[in-house]
């Protein structure tokens, strides 16, 4: 197995990005419209300008929660080890930076619209939102699924209840799920005590966990600070996860786009301790680059792995919390060549860098678009990174010695019982990466890769989505969000 990550910053380089994001924090600081996100912090030692909104951090102050994270991270008693979120998922002990063969991979991101089976990119639906969590639930590569699909028919000031139900009906593959408000968070809340019995079991396995997310450059809205502040407040991990964009909401620079993100995330690392010394909390970027003829973040381009890679090792290696990243993503709106390569190179340099998971995957035009077919490639893709990483076991049985004799000079080994015992453990097989030969890779009744991979997502498709759970819980999940429609649209 190939051991030890790739990696593009050194040991100094961290330090300098750190020692960076201190002074940003100090001289700078985050603008934070929450007036409760204000009290607590300057009750914890900020200086708060309350008529400008405007949090200052003392160097020591963010230094003293950055030390106290990594403390929390060695106690091998704290709950839970690993949450999925929005994208991937993130583990809350510390281990080496290492390479992680077992990296885990999340479905999801709440696209608004899907580019179907007919060819028509449209926006979702219920059905949409079913079928593609059963999708999921059929592909053996993929390990977490938040919403691949939102119903666009639910009025948003409900939508993310009503998709965390549809959630916990279907499937079992637990990933994240988006909050866009503190008071959806009871509901889910209470959605995620039914599938796991009671709050503390939830506690200790969370599912069903929304997010705040930073603005960037250096803001945190008045709902993404609410939202933060409640789950801490109510016992739940929370990282605050922030995309600068470099070039326009970052500088271009790869140095400061981090250095930018990491003093976003650490404010809020500061937050969470303010509000309970006992937080579960972590820190995460997701950087990138506009593109500089149209504006938009870019997910695949080269220029972001790099960028990646280098976010990897911040966050796993020198801030000591394991973590997934995005992965397995393209900015092209095609199921095409580009799309390849992009949703390639995105998973194998993450991966070698050391994320515990990629994600989400399933997705074409930078995330805004899921395409089922697409969904099944990636899969696949995957699968081949997964192989990638399989260990070469060199023992007495695989030198296979004897073999070797009783072949001899000019023989073979199709018939061999060594071949027949190991050549399924030892070769990867796939039903959509073609190995044949020319007249028979192009009969008429071979599609290639994108054609299988289109048959493969309608047989999915086509089957009916079942829930998963009991009669008991349906009728319990279908009650809390029936609480909430009436309370939120009256």
């Amino acid at each position: 197995m190939i051991c030890e990550p790739i990696r593009v910053l050194s040991a100094d380089e961290m330090e300098k990005i750190h020692q960076t994001a201190l002074v940003i924090l100090d001289e700078i600081g985050l603008r934070i419209d929450s007036g409760t996100a204000l009290a607590y912090l300057q009750k914890g030692g900020a200086r708060v300008d309350w008529e400008a909104r405007q949090v200052k951090f003392p160097k020591q102050l963010v230094q003293t929660c950055v030390d106290k994270m990594k403390l929390d991270y060695d106690n091998p008693e704290r709950f839970p080890e690993k949450m999925a979120v929005r994208y991937s998922h993130i583990r809350f002990r510390k281990e080496p930076h290492r390479i992680h063969p077992d990296f885990t991979v999340s479905a999801g991101g709440f696209c608004t619209r899907i580019y179907d089976l007919e060819g028509n990119r449209r926006s979702a639906t219920l059905d949409d939102v079913r079928r593609s969590i059963h999708m999921v639930n059929k592909l053996s590569a993929v390990d977490y699924t938040g919403l691949p699909v939102s119903d666009q028919e639910t009025p948003y000031e409900i939508r993310p209840v009503a998709m965390a139900g549809e959630l916990a009906k279907y499937t079992t593959k637990f990933g994240g799920i988006e909050t866009f408000k503190k008071e959806d968070i009871p509901y889910l809340i209470e959605m995620g005590a039914v599938i796991k019995g009671s709050e503390e079991a939830l506690k200790k396995e969370p599912i069903l966990v929304g997010y705040a997310e930073a603005r960037s450059p250096l803001c945190l809205d008045h709902d993404m600070a609410e939202i933060f502040i409640e789950y801490i407040k109510r016992g739940f991990p929370q990282t605050l996860d922030t995309m600068p964009n470099g070039g326009a909401t970052a500088p271009v620079t790869a140095a400061g786009n981090l250095a930018i993100g990491v003093a976003e995330t650490l404010g809020a690392l500061v937050l969470a301790y303010a509000v309970d010394e006992t937080a579960i909390v972590g820190v995460d970027i997701i950087p990138s680059y506009a593109d500089m003829s149209n504006g938009i973040f870019r997910y695949a381009s080269a220029d972001r792995v790099p960028l990646l890679v280098a976010r990897v090792q911040l966050i796993s290696e020198y801030y000591g919390c394991p973590s997934g990243v995005h992965g397995g993503k393209t900015d092209s709106c095609f199921v095409n060549i580009q799309t390849g390569i992009e949703k390639a190179m995105t998973t194998v340099f993450p991966v070698l860098a050391g994320a515990v998971g990629i994600g989400t995957v399933g997705h074409l035009e930078n995330a805004v678009t899921f395409s089922p077919q697409q969904l099944v490639i990636d899969n696949e893709v995957v699968r081949y990174m997964q192989r990638s990483l399989h260990p070469i076991e060199v023992n007495e049985d695989t030198l296979a010695l004897d073999t070797i004799r009783r072949a001899g000079i000019g023989g073979n080994y199709f018939s061999e019982e060594h071949t027949l015992k190991h050549f399924r453990g030892e070769q990867f097989f796939s039903d959509l990466f073609e190995t044949m030969p020319w007249s028979s890779a192009h009969a008429p009744e071979i599609k290639g890769m994108d054609g299988r991979a289109r048959e493969i997502a309608r047989l999915l498709w086509e089957e009916k989505p079942e829930p998963v759970i009991d009669t008991d819980q349906i009728k319990a999940i279908e009650r809390i969000v029936s609480r909430a429609r009436n309370d939120f649209l009256g």
